[in-house]
């Protein structure tokens, strides 16, 4: 069974762990706090041993996935035997995919996403990089969401719609007109609430 460092050992680490062993895996858990688990510090002069991320922040994964990059590791993406992907579509390094996805004809899902259980991400959508998209969210055909944005759980977009980089879609969200970058939006119909500074 082939090793790989699992980099985040809380509670979406234990979860990107379980996807891990659903592939075959075995299993170190890397984190830099003050717990049981060797720190990158302690592993970087190793070599042959692939990175996946358990972090659940967009930021705090964009910033390790550059960290890991710099050192020199493979970093590779894990995708739940359940899932189901369009062979026409394509997933960047360090992404996960959880149990039950969907992801459809020509999707784009850039580096470090995270696709958590049972979403539906439709025909050509784009996901940009380090983005979350949450528990039992669709997104229709056509949607393009920017870098580190957050679609909260059971959110729905429709066809067509682009969200901004860095915006917070609020859980059970219906997205009918597009968001704009920074922005933090939720409702039925979503809307813009507030900047994020």
């Amino acid at each position: 069974m082939k090793s790989i460092y699992i980099y985040g050992a809380s509670g979406h680490g234990l979860v990107v762990a379980d996807i891990a062993r659903a592939c075959g895996y075995d299993i170190i858990f890397v984190d830099d706090g003050e717990n049981k688990y060797p720190t990158f510090e302690d592993i970087k002069r190793t070599s042959g041993i692939p990175v996946a991320f358990g972090i659940g922040s967009n930021s705090i994964r964009a910033k390790l996935f550059e960290k890991v990059t710099s050192g020199g590791f493979e970093i590779v993406s894990l995708i739940h035997p359940s899932s189901i992907i369009s062979p026409s579509a394509t997933i960047g390094k360090g992404a996960v995919v959880m149990p039950r996805v969907v992801v459809n004809a020509k999707a784009t899902i850039g580096d470090g996403v995270i696709l958590n259980s049972s979403c539906v991400i439709e025909h050509e959508c784009i996901i940009d990089d380090f983005v979350h998209i949450s528990p039992n969210v669709a997104l229709a055909g056509d949607v393009k969401v920017g870098k580190y944005t957050h679609i909260g759980i059971g959110s729905n977009v429709i066809q067509g719609i682009i969200i901004g980089n860095s915006t917070v879609i609020g859980a059970g969200s219906t997205v009918v007109k597009n968001i704009s970058d920074f922005k933090k939006a939720y409702g039925n119909p979503c809307r813009e609430i507030e900047d994020i500074k």
